[in-house]
Parts: structure tokens; C-alpha cells; sequence
């Protein structure tokens, strides 16, 4: 009686969270849509609605075909669009493209102009780069100028950290120092020993007069906040913005996400990485094993490119307009080594800069090309950058966990090994559990460390954003870091991938065709 009590407890408590009501009522929208299709066909309306419908499938393959999309998406979109004829094109209608309303365009004008008139400015360094560091270094810096407003900075010290555990003590004391505003930007917040820390920082900030501001994804904190969670941190003078709101409706748009992390104090100091504010990041709670992941810290000139990042999407989430120039901290001192250029990367703008930024990396690689990545879900540029670089004689490696999160992603993770292999790449997997970092590091000169996974997702879904480090001491730190994970980790080989079952190489083969639209 009691064991039938608890899960009739369970099931009831997932129905009527908020998560399970939306789950319900987009379920009832598909069984909806389906009921229409199946009346439809015995009216006498079907015919021409057919028709109608092939016209649409037809139309929708020759979009598909001709937009700036990733090859990987569009196959993906012109299996369901013609393998579902007639009705195929209702699904991508839906669910399918990049289209922005009208609103949703001016909104993101206007965080691209915000960001041009704050950074812009500062763009055209990577000239001056190039003389100090190659050209490799200048054309990196240049694309990011270019395409996302964000310059290369100099007088910015760095702090690598290899565990989230290891920042912990650093964020609180950076917290507890800010004199003028603290800014929060995260995918996930959880409540437990990271979250509460920082909370009651924030709480005593508020009193000293700090202007504090905290984003997060609706997604991401679907299972781990409540709906009314904005209005208690309000209730605590924490002014608090979601992205994103989850609705019960059918689109594609629930997609996008916000899966930046920032960590701003003054304008002065900076935190972005891996970690999110969950338990799990710091090893307090365990889930899947040892979580490893990593952040690092900016200390400078260069924090005031995250800190513009941060404001335009705090406009974007209510669209309004605000000046930017009283949050700017006077100059840093100089006299660090190397250079350092946060980015950040929007999926509506039909530019990869996250996919772009590593490719960069490996093709500039002459030595070496390390990599950590919780997930090896790449297209075909990706993939044929990672070979060609191995077959050229760069040392290529790539360590993915060993305990998966999502066991159908570790699938997808696993298809691409066998591939990589054969072209000379070395894959390793971290037997003490699941490692969140995604960093890439080259030759003992240029590092990134940031948001962006290698998945579909993250390189073109998310709001993501990262920090590409020149020839800075944490580069080196990144790839001892990456050294000492090696020796804990797994070395996957051919013979393993060519064991595996052909009902199971069927399925990865089968999840790789359809990875774009996951």
C-alpha cells in the first residue's frame, strides 16, 4: 500500500510540476494535429488538401536546399519533409527553420547594435596582433572582430581553473568584494551549497547598495526552480530576467536557448566556463560520477567585453534601452602577458562563431590539437577538419566522458569514433565519470575555453560564449590540465568501435542522421 502510495505520490508530483503540464498539454497539441489528419481523410476535402500539402513538401525541400542552414540539418529536414509526403511539411511549418518574427528581429538589431556601439570601437587590434604574434594569431582575433564586435584585449590576467570545485572559494570572494554591481548569466540554477553561498552574498550586496542582476534559462531551470522563482529574488532585491519562457506550444523556437555562463563583478572581474550553479559542478553532489569541468577568470580590460555581452542580453529579454557607458570600470593596469577575447555566439544570425572559433583552432594547429568535450556530435566540417589535421601529422586528441548523462547523446558521441581513428586522432574517455569541460588547446599558444559543446546544439541552437586566450600563462595550465585528465582517462581503439553489434552500429547510424534535428 505505502510502495503504490509513493509512486502514485511520484507520478503526481511530476504531472503537476510545471515541466509535466507543459509536456501534457504539447502532447494533447501532436495528438490534436493527428486527430485533424485523420478526420481529413474522409472528408472530401482531402484531395485537394493533398495537394495542397505536396505543393507545400515540394516548396519546403527546394527552401530547405537553398538556405544557409548546415548541410547536416538540412538532411536531416528533407528525410521528414519527403519521407512524410504529403504531411511532411507541416512538421518542418512547425518545428523546422530559423525564422524570426518581426519582434524577434528588431530585438536582435538591436542587441547587435548595442554591441557594435560599446565594442566596435575597440576592433582593429588584431593588426597589431599579428605583428607581435603571426598571422595565424591575426586572421583568429579578426574573425571575431568581424563578426561579433569583440575585440582582442591586452591587461587582463587569467586563472585556469580545472575543476569547478577549485573556483568555488574564489567566485564567493569575488562576490563578497563587489563595490558597484554583480551581473549572473547562467543555463542552470539549482539550490544547494554553490547556489545558497552565493545567494546570501547577494542578499547582503543588495543591503550595501550593489546593483545585482541575475538571467537564466527556462529550460535549464525548468526541473530546478519554480515559476515564481524571478519574484522571490525580486522580493530580495536581486532583479531577476528568464530567457526564453517555456510554452506549451509545438516550435522550434523552444530550441534556442541560453546556454551562456557569466559571472561578472564591477566590470573588473569575470567568471565563465563550464560550470553551472549546481551542486553537481563542484562535486557536492554526485550524479554521474566525478563531475570535471572547468572555468577560468578574467581580471581586466577584457571583462568589460562580457560585461556588454551580459547587458544587451538583459535588454533583449525585455526590449529596452539602456546605457551601457556607467557600467564601464576605469582601465586596468598593464604589464600581463599575452592577450585574451571573450565572444559570445547567437543562433539567429546565421553565423556559427562557436563551430567557427574551433575550426580556426585546428586548422592553424602545427603540433598539436587537444580537446575535452562532453559531446562529439559534429557535422561533416568538423569531422573532416579533425581528420585532415590528424592525417597531416598533428597530434590530435579528444577526451569525452566515460559516464554519460544523456545515454542516447553518448550513442551519438560514440558513432564518431571509428572515423576519427582511422584518420589518426586519439580518443580517450574519463573513467571517473562525466567531464563537462570544452576546451581546445593548440600548439602551447592559443586555448579557448567557454560554453560551446561539440554538438548541433551548441554550435547552432544556443546563445553560447567563451574566451580565446593568446599566448597567455593559462594557456599552459590548460594543457597540463588536459595531460593529467589523459592519464585518468580510457584510450578508446579500433578494435573496440569494430566489436561493437551491427543492431547497435545500426542505431548510432541511425541517431547520427537525425543528430542535427536532437
Amino acid at each position: 500500500m505505502q510502495a503504490r502510495e509513493r509512486v502514485l505520490g511520484r507520478i503526481g508530483k511530476v504531472l503537476f510540476h510545471r515541466l509535466g503540464i507543459v509536456a501534457v498539454l504539447i502532447i494533447a497539441q501532436i495528438a490534436l494535429y493527428a486527430t485533424g489528419l485523420v478526420v481529413l481523410r474522409d472528408s472530401p476535402y482531402y484531395k485537394p488538401m493533398e495537394w495542397l500539402f505536396i505543393v507545400l513538401s515540394v516548396l519546403a525541400a527546394m527552401w530547405i536546399v537553398g538556405n544557409k542552414s548546415n548541410p547536416g540539418y538540412k538532411i536531416g529536414w528533407l528525410i521528414i519533409v519527403l519521407g512524410l509526403m504529403p504531411f511532411g511539411s507541416l512538421a518542418y511549418l512547425l518545428l523546422g527553420g530559423n525564422h524570426l518574427s518581426a519582434f524577434n528581429q528588431r530585438r536582435l538589431r538591436s542587441m547587435e547594435r548595442k554591441i557594435r556601439k560599446n565594442l566596435g570601437p575597440e576592433c582593429g587590434r588584431s593588426a597589431s596582433l599579428g605583428e607581435l604574434m603571426g598571422e595565424d594569431a591575426a586572421c583568429m582575433a579578426h574573425y571575431l572582430e568581424r563578426t561579433t564586435h569583440c575585440p582582442v584585449y591586452g591587461n587582463t590576467r587569467t586563472k585556469y581553473y580545472p575543476l569547478g570545485d577549485d573556483c568555488y572559494d574564489d567566485i564567493l570572494s569575488a562576490l563578497r568584494e563587489a563595490e558597484r554591481y554583480i551581473f549572473i548569466e547562467y543555463f542552470i540554477i539549482e539550490e544547494g551549497k554553490l547556489w545558497n553561498s552565493i545567494l546570501d552574498i547577494l542578499k547582503e550586496k543588495v543591503r550595501q547598495g550593489v546593483e545585482v542582476r541575475v538571467i537564466y534559462d527556462d529550460v535549464g531551470s525548468i526541473a530546478t526552480l519554480p515559476s515564481d522563482y524571478p519574484a522571490k529574488l525580486e522580493k530580495l532585491g536581486v532583479h531577476c530576467r528568464v530567457f526564453n519562457r517555456v510554452l506549451p506550444v509545438v516550435s522550434l523556437r523552444q530550441n534556442n536557448r541560453d546556454h551562456r555562463k557569466y559571472m561578472i563583478i564591477d566590470g573588473r572581474v569575470a567568471f565563465t566556463g563550464g560550470i553551472n550553479m549546481a551542486d553537481e559542478y563542484i562535486n557536492v553532489k554526485h550524479r554521474f560520477g566525478h563531475w570535471k569541468d572547468s572555468a577560468i577568470r578574467l581580471e581586466g580590460d577584457a571583462v568589460w567585453s562580457m560585461t556588454v555581452s551580459f547587458l544587451s542580453m538583459w535588454d533583449f529579454t525585455h526590449s529596452e534601452e539602456e546605457h551601457f557607458t556607467p557600467f564601464r570600470p576605469a582601465p586596468a593596469r598593464g604589464g600581463t602577458v599575452g592577450y585574451v577575447q571573450p565572444y559570445h555566439d547567437c543562433p539567429w544570425d546565421n553565423e556559427p562563431v562557436g563551430q567557427s572559433v574551433y575550426l580556426n583552432l585546428i586548422y592553424r594547429a602545427k603540433r598539436y590539437v587537444y580537446i575535452t568535450t562532453p559531446y562529439l556530435v559534429i557535422d561533416y566540417s568538423l569531422s573532416m577538419a579533425l581528420a585532415t589535421a590528424a592525417k597531416s601529422g598533428v597530434d590530435v586528441r579528444i577526451i569525452t566522458p566515460h559516464i554519460p548523462d544523456k545515454k542516447t547523446v553518448f550513442e551519438m558521441t560514440r558513432a564518431y569514433y571509428e572515423e576519427l581513428l582511422e584518420a589518426g586522432v586519439q580518443i580517450f574517455e574519463y573513467t571517473p565519470g562525466f567531464i563537462h569541460s570544452k576546451n581546445f588547446i593548440v600548439d602551447d599558444r592559443f586555448a579557448t575555453v567557454g560554453t560551446v559543446n561539440l554538438d548541433y546544439r551548441s554550435m547552432f541552437l544556443h546563445f553560447e560564449n567563451g574566451v580565446l586566450l593568446y599566448e597567455t600563462p593559462s594557456v599552459e595550465d590548460i594543457r597540463e590540465d588536459f595531460l593529467d585528465t589523459q592519464t585518468r582517462s580510457l584510450m578508446v581503439t579500433l578494435e573496440d568501435c569494430r566489436s561493437v553489434s551491427l543492431a547497435r552500429r545500426l542505431f548510432r547510424d541511425l541517431l547520427r542522421l537525425f543528430a542535427p534535428l536532437l
